[in-house]
């Protein structure tokens, strides 16, 4: 959707409990610096963005085991990336409730033509 290939791109679908879309983003962020930084900031703005837009029960699903991982693990982070799984967990205190779930890049397809 983007044209500028260092930048990095996020995409995100909100979808209820039946699996209808409720809600869809793309934006373009600054280039990152490998994989990993790019899912947890992927990450970061769907929290933001579902928060946004008044959800407080949120399953998130991502691609990346490592940062579903970390997302999950509310444990102290030795990583450079410590302080965006921090705003993470930040965010998602203030929800009802959310799950985090893994599940294979061939699985997310529509995410990533959005990215």
């Amino acid at each position: 959707m983007f044209t500028n290939p260092s930048a990095t791109g996020f995409g995100v679908i909100i979808r209820n409990d039946k699996g209808e879309v409720m809600a869809a983003s793309s934006a373009r962020g600054a280039p990152a610096s490998g994989s990993e930084e790019a899912e947890v900031l992927a990450c970061c703005h769907a929290v933001e963005f579902a928060l946004g837009l008044g959800f407080r029960e949120l399953v998130i699903v991502g691609d990346s085991a490592t940062v579903m991982h970390n997302i999950t693990d509310f444990g102290t982070f030795s990583s450079r990336l410590s302080h965006i799984f921090l705003d993470i967990h930040s965010s998602l205190a203030g929800l009802l409730c959310f799950s985090i779930s893994f599940i294979h890049k061939e699985c997310n397809s529509v995410v990533h033509s959005l990215a």
